[in-house]
This record gives structure tokens, sequence and C-alpha cells, in this order.
């Protein structure tokens, strides 16, 4: 009984303890022609705290412009902006909301983000909606209709991930040395393969000189990866192209038992 009881005790402490639910947003540019802000609106008649974790290209933290450290505080039903301290050179910066929710209670911080960016005289400006990493995720497609797109990738974690691309022309070959030999395989003529450091991102195009199809693997957890088409070239304003499919991972299939 003793014993029950303790466990009892256990369980419940560790159900009330907050719970934290993240989410990346991705693509914040900035450069002396583009600025980028994230706007927090609480959704409740409660207080809510919000950790939010900055980060250059490179993985290195970014401060918030304006307010010391990355803990925030929302009061009931406000809607708070901020921007990432990004100095020097341009740079594109992505950055993790982490809301931590009471036990029993649902997440109710909405987040949503936007890059402006002066081109002549016009003022262009795209929404940067929130995403969730997935485990190597994956692309291969013809680049026809792509025109200028690049892929972003964003690694989450604090491991390093790896990527491994393939610029292709349309030629395709058998490998005989596979087990599925009937299984027909671009033949590269430009690859690359990188390691992204924890928290990183990068950027690869799509098209590369007169290639006709593109693919790119990952290899690692916590990735992000998202197809931005130009919207003003002069600038490097990307749109996110949400009607692209990413492949994800595929668990490994079972020994087959022998008869």
């Amino acid at each position: 009984m003793v014993r029950f009881l303790l466990a009892l005790v256990v369980l419940v402490t560790a159900c009330a303890q907050p719970r934290a639910i993240e989410s990346v947003l991705p693509s914040l540019e900035y450069s002396p022609a583009c600025t980028s802000s994230i706007e927090l609106r609480n959704l409740s008649r409660r207080t809510v705290m919000v950790d939010m974790e900055g980060h250059r290209s490179t993985g290195g933290l970014v401060p918030l412009s304006g307010h010391a450290g990355l803990n925030v505080e929302l009061p009931p039903l406000e809607r708070l902006t901020f921007k990432l301290a990004v100095e020097g050179a341009a740079d594109t910066a992505w950055v993790k909301v982490r809301e931590s929710v009471p036990s029993g209670a649902s997440p109710v911080v909405a987040v949503q983000g936007a890059t402006e960016c002066v081109s002549g005289d016009q003022l262009r400006s795209v929404v940067r909606e929130v995403v969730f990493p997935t485990n190597s995720p994956w692309f291969s497609g013809a680049v026809a209709d792509l025109g200028e797109s690049e892929i972003s990738l964003i690694n989450t974690s604090e491991f390093a991930v790896t990527a491994t691309g393939c610029y292709s022309s349309g030629s395709l070959f058998s490998n005989p040395g596979t087990g599925n030999s009937a299984e027909l395989v671009p033949v590269c003529s430009e690859s690359f393969h990188v390691q992204v450091p924890p928290f990183g991102s990068r950027r690869f195009p799509v098209k590369h000189e007169n290639s006709s199809h593109f693919s790119v693997k990952t290899q690692g957890r916590g990735i992000v990866l998202q197809m931005l088409r130009p919207v003003d070239a002069s600038v490097r304003l990307y749109k996110v192209d949400s009607t692209i499919q990413f492949g994800s991972e595929v668990p490994a299939s079972p020994p087959k038992q022998r008869p």
C-alpha cells in the first residue's frame, strides 16, 4: 500500500508539471533593405510565459532587439511584436518559440512573422508561418516549374545534420550492385554533401546550369525543409511555396522471415 501511494504521488506530481510547446518561425530576412518581425498573440485570459530563441544562419544565438533575455511575458489577450537584433552583413535568421503550458491547459499563443523589403520606391512584404520539424526529410522533382526557387534547410536540433544534393539532366542508370536492380536513379551532373551545424541553416538553389531534375536528402532529427520562390530578385525576397510536398523519414522494414 505504501509503495502504491508513493507511486501515485509521483504520478500526480509529474502530471501537474507544465509542458513546453515549441514552434519554429523560419526564413526571417535581415539586410540593409529588409527587416523581419515576429508577432505573438495571447488568445487566452491568463498571462503566458514564452521563450524566444533566435538564431543566425551560422547557428549562433541572436538577442531580441530592445529586450533583455529570452523570456517574454504575454498579458491576457495582448499582441506583442519583436525583432531580432541581427547586425552586420545580410543574413537569414529563424526563431524557436517555446510556450509554457500549465497542466490541464491548452496552448494559447498564436505565432506569425513577416519580412518586409524596400525595392526602389516600393515596400514588399511576405508572411512567415509557423512550421514543425521532421526527421530526415527529402525532396526529389523536376525543376521546370520551379525557376529560380531555393530550398531552405533549418537544423533546429543541438546536433549537426547532413544534406546531400544531386543535380541531373535527366539521365538515369540502374545499379546492379543494389538489392533492387530495377530501380533507376539519376546521373548527377553536379552534387554536394554538406554538414549543417547545430541550429544552423542553409539554402540550396533548385536549378544548376542546364539541370532538369533536383533531389536533396537529409540525415538527422529536427529538420525543416521549405521551398522558397522569389518575389523580388533585387532584394532576394522569397515567399514559401506551401504546395510542395516533402518526403519524410521511412522506418526500416523488418527482416523477412524465411519460409
